[in-house]
């Protein structure tokens, strides 16, 4: 299985969204449309976790580096 951009599986879950509002879905058709929403929803929920996680991970590195250029450019005693 492919992995879906996280763009593709958004606009893929708003048209299903949209395919649900429609009156004129019948009930198969929109529990097959429901269950295709939750599984994509998941999917962007993962791909944002992940991406969140990644974010602060590189915030975290830039504090460790803006420490260590702080301390780099202490003044020394002596």
């Amino acid at each position: 299985m492919t992995k879906e951009s996280f763009e593709h599986a958004l606009a893929e879950l708003e048209a299903v969204v949209a395919k649900l509002e429609d009156e004129g879905v019948g009930l198969e058709e929109a529990l097959k449309l429901f269950e295709r929403g939750v599984r994509l929803a998941k999917r962007c929920r993962a791909q944002l976790e992940g991406v969140e996680r990644r974010v602060e991970q590189l915030l975290a590195e830039a504090a460790e580096g803006e420490e260590q250029k702080t301390e780099t450019f202490a003044p020394e005693e002596g």
